[in-house]
């Protein structure tokens, strides 16, 4: 059975210049269809070094479809391969963020969106035609400060489909378990959206190299709630950044053994996190 986001696998990992232009046209035209001059959804896209990813993210967001005007802007984190060409030749407007971090890449494109809402998305990742609105009716219900929602990936020659659908269930179970007492510990940049008025005031954190995502969920919670979708229709595909190119059994164990340590930690609220050392950027 095919999938919805096989097209846009024939893309992925392959360098720029192999891009057919067919797609490329017709990409930066739907990217230009869907851009609004007063928006109310920001999609804002970080990429470092995402040439052979970006492409197949783009042509996914391009075909979006939904009721709120939308902009889509990138950008581009002191990349050195050809990100920013990427973004060039799809006619995306983006901002060059020389500061390495992906804090520093979210911050960059809060300051320039001007939705009242703002999505994070991940360049190495697809999202499905309806992910905008169906995560707006939970992000716009009242009492709402942010919304997450899960993720899946897709299957290659080392994940099976059923390997990752066990992953998956495991993990998601796990996750929802967790978001009881510590949502901000669930929250993901790649499936993450909130007031941008709120975040505004709060920012991204762009001292620590990694956790900025959960940190301004964290700090978004005296605003209102973190809600969770579950919906199939709204869970994009992304490939192995944190999974790796080991076995599902020997990432299921990694994970394990992670959240083992203290996982005592699910059980009781939190209202500020305490940074490791080494999760610290020395300045």
């Amino acid at each position: 059975m095919n999938k919805w986001y096989d097209k846009y696998l024939t893309i992925y990992g392959k360098p720029f210049g192999e891009m057919p232009q067919d797609i490329i046209d017709a990409t930066r035209e739907r990217l230009a269809a869907l851009q609004s001059d007063k928006p109310v959804v920001s999609v804002v896209v970080i990429a470092y070094n995402e040439e052979r990813r970006l492409p197949a993210c783009l042509w996914s967001l391009s075909e979006l479809q939904t009721q709120y005007p939308i902009e889509i802007i990138g950008v581009n984190n002191n990349s050195g391969d050809r990100t920013e060409e990427v973004y060039k030749a799809l006619g995306l407007p983006y901002y060059n963020e020389e500061k390495q971090s992906p804090g520093y890449a979210r911050q960059c494109g809060l300051d320039h969106a001007r939705g009242k809402y703002h999505f994070c998305i991940d360049a190495d990742t697809f999202y499905p035609p309806h992910y905008v609105d169906l995560m707006m009716k939970k992000l716009t219900k009242p009492g709402v400060a942010c919304v997450n929602s899960f993720w899946s990936f897709f299957p290659d020659e080392n994940h099976s489909a059923f390997g990752l659908f066990l992953f998956e269930l495991a993990r998601d179970t796990f996750l929802f378990l967790q978001h009881f007492k510590r949502p901000e510990l669930c929250v993901r940049g790649m499936v993450f959206a909130f007031n941008a008025e709120y975040a505004r005031n709060v920012k991204f954190r762009t001292d620590i190299r990694r956790g900025e995502d959960g940190s301004l969920a964290l700090a978004l919670k005296p605003y209102g709630k973190i809600a969770f979708l579950y919906n199939r229709k709204a869970r994009p595909v992304t490939g192995y950044g944190t999974v790796g190119q080991q076995s599902i059994w020997q990432s299921f164990v990694h994970h394990a053994k992670i959240q083992g340590r203290n996982l005592s930690r699910i059980f009781y609220k939190k209202e500020h996190y305490e940074d490791s050392e080494e999760n610290l950027v020395k300045k």
